[in-house]
């Protein structure tokens, strides 16, 4: 389930503009049953002033997989 999902990032991802400036760890649940997941992924520059500001942008394409954004653990810049 957890690779599905990293996939389905991946490809939303990829139609995002270039810009991809930071990777965020995160803690996500999905209920009956409950599965907790820890993964990462990839967010544009404008996602990465602020774990608030990548919580907005991760949350709705973590929903769109049935999860529920539980924390944003840290955000690492790239390049």
């Amino acid at each position: 389930m957890t690779r599905t999902l990293a996939i389905a990032l991946a490809l939303l991802l990829a139609a995002l503009p270039a810009a991809a400036d930071c990777r965020v760890d995160y803690k996500a649940k999905r209920d009956n049953p409950l599965k907790l997941d820890f993964g990462s992924a990839t967010l544009p520059d404008s996602a990465c002033g602020s774990k608030g500001d990548a919580a907005a942008a991760l949350a709705p394409m973590l929903a769109q997989e049935g999860w529920t954004l539980l924390a944003i653990v840290s955000i690492v810049p790239q390049g």
